[in-house]
């Protein structure tokens, strides 16, 4: 009774903060929600028995992701003014978009159907719990079977840090930035030197 109380508490605020998420009108109160959900997220894990799963969630999701989103959001500046004048302008593109994956939805759904031998699939890849731990059970699927999409979702987070770095490092007007080759060419004659005398200082 206790663990069900647990589960729709969890489940409650997981679905809460997400629709948060998508409705909030300030981004860095978006990326506060996101990181709410992340951490009920992870006691749902937590309830399933997979503490490994809930684990890497909490250091990664919300210790990683979650900041760089965060950080990414309040260096950008966004001016909300000038992001909603276009709002009209691209409505009924996103409508169209949002009905064509509400459709897709509905279908996958619909057509939706297990097959006969699903539960002897999902259970053969996992030893028992005297076998293996969870953690090794796991390790063991991500390096062997599905080696190739572990490496691809690594290729992906690379590409999001890369594109990160390319958004806040935009040229700004009135910043000093350090040349090296500037420094490093440098000599005695093209710097400004001050004589000073011994023992009266600057």
């Amino acid at each position: 009774m206790f663990t069900a109380l647990i589960f729709y508490m969890f489940s409650a605020i997981v679905v809460g903060a997400g629709v948060m998420v998508i409705s909030a009108r300030n981004p860095v109160n978006s990326v506060l929600w996101l990181i709410l959900a992340f951490f009920n997220s992870a006691g749902l894990f937590l309830l399933l028995g997979a503490e490994f799963l809930a684990m890497v969630l909490v250091v990664v999701y919300v210790g990683a992701v979650a900041v760089l989103f965060l950080f990414v959001v309040m260096m950008l500046d966004i001016n909300q003014v000038q992001f909603r004048e276009g709002f009209l302008q691209y409505l009924p593109t996103g409508a169209l978009i949002a009905v064509v994956l509400l459709v897709e939805l509905l279908a996958m759904v619909g057509g939706w159907a297990f097959a006969p031998d699903v539960e002897a699939l999902i259970r053969a890849p996992t030893p028992t719990i005297d076998q293996a731990t969870n953690i090794v059970a796991l390790g063991k699927l991500i390096y062997t079977n599905y080696v190739y999409m572990f490496q691809a979702s690594g290729l992906i987070l690379l590409v999001a840090m890369i594109g990160t770095i390319l958004l806040t490092h935009r040229s700004r007007t009135g910043v000093r930035k350090q040349v090296i080759a500037d420094q490093v060419a440098r000599t005695a004659k093209s710097a400004v030197l001050r004589k000073v005398q011994s023992g009266r200082g600057i």
